[in-house]
């Protein structure tokens, strides 16, 4: 499939994803979310590709929200098909073996909100805005809004968020844990990327089962969390990066993973 409206480019061992429609604020139309699927073929089969990145284009946004001339004249079955679509990539990311990191500029509202809670790590700039404005449209959020937002910020602030349809700006989504970090505009770049690198620095392999781990517990029960979670330690120790990361340091050298 040819990609016209994201872009993928690799340095080293990281991936960046730019959506690239800053005429439409980088708006997701159907188009742009089959690209998106088809690129996340690409990440989980290149072998290369430790960390990801996801973006928006231009400075005035991450991602504006879906699109709303394409959805504007959408019947129930088309509505519905349009939500399944969005659904499905974004869990695709959220379930991705490698982590996943927004740096985010500008607004990001309603899926783009909903894009950057689907990845693991959120950086956003002072600049920044989130919010789920989709009941002003008269719909509700259709890309997960209603289920992560309150698993990331509480029930209560998700209810406020949702139902009032207000932005909210960078300094508030870090105290409310929306994001993980708010940074300078010209600095967003370089800290997505050195955290980037500093996850990729670090066993793939260790990386992708505490992801799997995380992710699979926060759905069940503690129990079964930690039944999970010795799974996935107990996999780690049929790895060459569990043994090269143990000698290195008993030697005290530099270690050398080989995500193997």
């Amino acid at each position: 499939m040819e990609l016209k409206n994201v872009i993928l480019e690799k340095e080293g061992n990281i991936a960046i994803v730019t959506i690239n429609r800053p005429k439409a604020l980088n708006a997701l139309n159907s188009e742009t979310l089959k690209e998106l699927d088809t690129l996340v073929d690409t990440l989980e089969n290149d072998q290369d590709i430790y960390s990801v990145i996801i973006t928006g284009a231009g400075d005035k946004a991450f991602i504006a929200g879906a699109d709303i001339t394409e959805m504007k004249d959408l019947n129930t079955m088309e509505g519905r098909s349009f939500s399944i679509l969005g659904n499905r990539v974004f869990r695709r990311i959220e379930n991705l073996e490698k982590p996943v990191i927004a740096a985010i500029n500008g607004f990001a509202l309603g899926g783009g909100c909903e894009l950057a809670m689907a990845c693991d790590i959120r950086i956003a700039t002072q600049k920044a805005k989130f919010g789920q404005p989709e009941v002003g449209l008269g719909i509700t959020p259709g890309f997960g809004g209603t289920q992560r937002l309150a698993r990331h910020v509480g029930i209560g602030i998700s209810k406020e968020i949702i139902f009032t349809s207000r932005m909210v700006k960078a300094d508030e989504a870090l105290r409310i844990g929306l994001v993980n970090k708010v940074v300078e505009v010209e600095k967003l770049m370089e800290e997505a990327k050195l955290m980037a690198n500093t996850i990729a620095a670090n066993a793939p392999i260790a990386v992708k089962l505490s992801k799997v781990a995380i992710n699979r517990g926060m759905q069940c029960d503690i129990d079964t969390a930690l039944m999970y979670e010795a799974e996935t330690f107990g996999q780690c120790f049929s790895t060459e990066d569990q043994k090269e990361g143990m000698a290195a340091f008993v030697e005290r050298r530099d270690k050398s993973f080989k995500n193997k």
